[in-house]
């Protein structure tokens, strides 16, 4: 029934503890979206379910087997686009996609059928006898994405797939994908910082924050978290940013650049009573915007600052320092 199995999973560099004893269960065929800022643990995670890293405790089984006892076997059942290019550039798209397919024991007619299917897929075949230096990013991933696909694996891992692409381009993908899901009844393990993404793909979503996830569940009942209407403002000035408190505000948060996000239960009665409450508190409103709640919202109600605000480079170049001397 599971594609995906984990339990306490821990993954520590040194002192530094970068995955912090997760639990999840991923159901076949289902996509299932990690969902949080650059540095919150996700790419350590994947690297771990795809036998990568090694983890530090708990249990991991992926596709039936054990990542750290059976590894080979879960080689075999995964397919996996890294957050980083992993094409060779100076080969073209057509040799990139042989190489591979060698790799896991395809050749003759069953590998040639397979590379022009794919290629075909991702629309890509009348470019195959090119340098993939080049091909645009957004041809790249969809090549590498192609790449993934040929030894047909039960578990396709996605690591950031949509990463500085235009909106368009990631649309382009954010469909390759979703034909994946129906032509092969795929599961995939999605790892994004984009709200939209996940939300657009996702069965399911896990958000996750300083290596713990913080919710989980599906787009529409993470945001019943929040359950109010949000209501978003710009103050005139920084000394006065502060939580404004009446009985109709029903929770309030302050952001930088001047902002306070409130949540209140219905935006369009909320507005008048607020604008009172402001000018009685000497507070001069410069902007205001209202929606329902978004998973930005759900992440900034479950940890108090929003999901752009990502973690500092000095953590970030610290992990990749520990990685290198591993």
């Amino acid at each position: 029934m599971y594609a995906i199995e984990v339990e306490n999973l821990v993954k520590r560099y040194g002192n530094f503890e970068a995955v912090r004893g997760i639990s999840f269960k991923v159901k076949r065929g289902e996509i299932f979206a990690f969902l949080g800022p650059n540095g919150a643990g996700k790419t350590t995670t994947v690297h771990v379910l795809t036998t990568l890293l090694r983890l530090t405790s708990g249990k991991a089984i992926v596709a039936g087997h054990d990542v750290v006892k059976e590894p080979i076997e879960v080689r075999k059942k995964i397919g996996i686009v890294f957050q980083d290019p992993s094409l060779d550039r100076e080969l073209t798209a057509y040799e990139n996609m042989y190489i591979h397919g060698r790799i896991y024991g395809l050749d003759g007619n069953e590998l040639k059928e397979k590379i022009e299917k794919l290629l075909r897929f991702v629309e890509l075949w009348n470019f195959r006898n090119k340098p993939v230096k080049t091909f645009s990013g957004g041809m790249q991933r969809r090549l590498e994405i192609a790449r993934s696909l040929l030894h047909e694996p039960e578990i396709l891992f996605l690591d950031e797939p949509t990463i500085g692409l235009d909106p368009q381009t990631r649309t382009h993908i954010w469909e390759y994908i979703k034909a994946m899901k129906e032509e092969h009844n795929m599961t995939i393990f999605l790892t994004t910082h984009y709200m939209d993404e996940a939300e657009q793909l996702a069965d399911r979503i896990a958000i996750i924050d300083h290596g713990k996830i913080i919710a989980e569940g599906t787009a529409e009942g993470l945001k019943k978290l929040v359950g109010n209407d949000v209501i978003s403002l710009k103050l005139e000035a920084p000394e006065k940013l502060k939580c404004l408190k009446s009985d109709f505000i029903k929770g309030c948060k302050l952001l930088s650049g001047n902002r306070v996000h409130l949540e209140v239960e219905n935006a369009a009665e909320a507005l008048p009573k607020l604008f009172l409450l402001a000018q009685k508190e000497g507070v001069k409103i410069l902007e205001v915007t209202y929606h329902r709640p978004t998973l930005n919202d759900v992440f900034l109600h479950l940890t108090g600052r929003e999901i752009r605000e990502e973690r500092g480079e000095s953590t970030l170049k610290m992990i990749a320092r520990m990685r290198l001397r591993r």
